[in-house]
C-alpha cells in the first residue's frame, strides 16, 4: 500500500538523520508469541494499569495492575515537543490532567483537527516533556469512578522508559515477568506533525534490550501502515487493534474505502497475518450485542483468526454496570459493579488468547 511505503519513509528518513538505528530483521519468521503466553488461561493485560482503582497511565496504576496479577501493563503512546514517548490515553490532556488549572499554560488551549476530528483543548505536543512532568494525573471518568478522584493530583505523566523500568522492578519483586503492551495513538497525526512515533519507540525497546523474540512485548495499533513499517525491524509481535465501527485513519486518509469491518473478514486476517501476530478486537466484534444490550451468540471472529494463526485479545473489560452487557447488569448505578465473573465466563468460553481489564484482579479471578 502507498500508505505503508509513507510510513516507512517517515521512519527511514528518522533514521538517517540519526534519530535511531534501525536494525532490519526477518520480521515475522522472527517473531514468537509462545513465550508471551501463560499455559494455564488467557493473558491478562493492565488496561492503561489498574484503571479500575487508580487514575490512568500512571505508575501507580501500572504497579496495581502487575501486584494483581496482570501479565502485562499497557502503555498508550503519544510525543512530547521534544519528541519524548509518554503514557497518555489521548494526546489531548485536558481530562486527564490538571492543565486547565495552570494559569502559565492557559495560552496553550487549542483546536486541532486529530484524525479527522476538531478536538479542543491541550496537546502533549506542544509541552516539553519538563513542562508536562509538572502537571498532575487526574480521573477521566470521575462520575463513573468517583472513588478514584481521591488519587487527582498525586502522580506525574510517565515516559516510556519509566513504564520498562517499573516492569522490571516489579518482575523482579514479584519474581515473575512483566510485560509491556505499548499503542502507538494517532500514528498518522504524530507522522505528518514531525513526531513519528515509530522510531522513538524502536530506538526504546532497542536500548532496553527488548526487541528480540520472547521478549515479553507487543506492539499495537488502531492503524495499519505503521504496523506494516515496524514489521522490518521488530522482533516481537505487533498486534492490528480493530474497532466495531469505523475504519484506520490511515485507510481513510489514503482513500481506502475498507472499514475495520474489513479487517475481520476471513481475507482481511489473512492480510493481518502477513505483518502481525494478533487481533486486538473490541468485544462486540467476539461476542456481539443486540438493540437493548444483551448478548447474542458468538461471532467466528476467534476461530477466524486462530485458523489463521493470530491470537485475539479483547477490549475492555470493565467491572462497573455503565460498561457490562445487560445481561450481567446489577441495577440502574451505572457505578456499581455488576456480574462481571459472568461476562468473563461468556468471553473464555469463546476462546479469547487474552483480556484488556480495567480490573485486573478480577480478570485474574476470573481466568
Amino acid at each position: 500500500m502507498a500508505r505503508t511505503r509513507i510510513a516507512w519513509a517517515a521512519l527511514a528518513a528518522l533514521a538517517v538523520a540519526g534519530a535511531v538505528t534501525l536494525p532490519p530483521t526477518s520480521a515475522l519468521g522472527d517473531r514468537d508469541t509462545t513465550a508471551a503466553h501463560r499455559p494455564d488461561g488467557p493473558i491478562v493485560i493492565g488496561h492503561r494499569g489498574a484503571s479500575g482503582y487508580r487514575p490512568e497511565h500512571t505508575l501507580a496504576a501500572y504497579e496495581l495492575a502487575a501486584r494483581m496479577g496482570a501479565d502485562y501493563i499497557e502503555p498508550d503512546l503519544v510525543s512530547t515537543k521534544d519528541g519524548q514517548l509518554v503514557a497518555r490515553h489521548e494526546n489531548e490532556i485536558g481530562g486527564t490532567t490538571d492543565v486547565a488549572a495552570k494559569p502559565e499554560f492557559a495560552s496553550r488551549k487549542a483546536t486541532k483537527t486529530i484524525d479527522g476530528v476538531a478536538v479542543t483543548g491541550w496537546f502533549t505536543e506542544d509541552f516539553t516533556l519538563a513542562e508536562l512532568k509538572t502537571l498532575r494525573a487526574t480521573e477521566r471518568i470521575p462520575d463513573t469512578r468517583p472513588r478514584n478522584t481521591l488519587y487527582n493530583g498525586r502522580y506525574e505523566i510517565p515516559t516510556l522508559q519509566e513504564v520498562i523500568d517499573l516492569s522490571r522492578r516489579l518482575s523482579r519483586e514479584l519474581r515473575r515477568d512483566i510485560g509491556i503492551y505499548p499503542e502507538t495513538k494517532h500514528p498518522t497525526y504524530f507522522q505528518d506533525a514531525g513526531l513519528a512515533l515509530e522510531p522513538k519507540l524502536v530506538d526504546v525497546l532497542n536500548r532496553n534490550g527488548l526487541n528480540h523474540r520472547g521478549a515479553r512485548v507487543y506492539v499495537q495499533s488502531f492503524e495499519v501502515a505503521n504496523l506494516k513499517a515496524l514489521k522490518r525491524h521488530l522482533r516481537v509481535p505487533l498486534v492490528q487493534l480493530v474497532n466495531s465501527s469505523g475504519a484506520p485513519y490511515d485507510f481513510v486518509k489514503a482513500g481506502d474505502k475498507r472499514t475495520y469491518r474489513d479487517l475481520v473478514t476471513p481475507d482481511g486476517l489473512r492480510e493481518i497475518r502477513t505483518y502481525a501476530a494478533g487481533v486486538g478486537a473490541a468485544k462486540d466484534l467476539v461476542i456481539p450485542r443486540d438493540a437493548k444490550g444483551f448478548l447474542q451468540a458468538p461471532t467466528s471472529l476467534v476461530r477466524d483468526a486462530h485458523l489463521r494463526g493470530l491470537v485475539v485479545h479483547a477490549w475492555t473489560f470493565r467491572n462497573e454496570n455503565a460498561f457490562l452487557p445487560a445481561d450481567f447488569r446489577t441495577s440502574s448505578d451505572s457505578s456499581a459493579y455488576g456480574r462481571a465473573f459472568d461476562e468473563y465466563a461468556r468471553f473464555f468460553a469463546a476462546g479469547l488468547d487474552g483480556v484488556f481489564a480495567d480490573n485486573p484482579d478480577t480478570a485474574v479471578e476470573s481466568r
